[in-house]
């Protein structure tokens, strides 16, 4: 279950709000202009998140690791039958109608 509380009111029930997180097993979240701003939970609430969190982390970096690798450009022009190739231009090099 959870409880809300107005930031102002916390302050003054801070010690009644832990009581109600341990040992009533509820969630508070403290609020600013009707806003959340904050929330307490217990130690095994927040244990909880932070391995739904690494667990989350850890699919993603497994993901990654088995991404195949990406062909180069040049075995795509080959594949692919393209032979221009764009290059910059070269130092020095000046072309009609650009200043420099």
């Amino acid at each position: 279950m959870t409880y809300e509380i107005p930031v102002t009111q916390a302050r003054a029930a801070l010690a009644d709000l832990i009581n109600r997180v341990v040992y009533g097993g509820e969630r508070v979240v403290v609020t600013r202009h009707g806003k959340p701003l904050v929330a307490l939970v217990s130690a095994a609430d927040l244990e909880r998140l932070q391995e739904m969190n690494g667990a989350a982390e850890e699919g993603v970096i497994r993901t990654v690791s088995t991404v195949r690798d990406v062909p180069s450009a040049e075995g795509e022009r080959r594949r692919f039958g393209i032979a221009a190739q764009h290059r910059g231009p070269a130092a020095g090099d000046r072309r009609p109608g650009r200043e420099g």
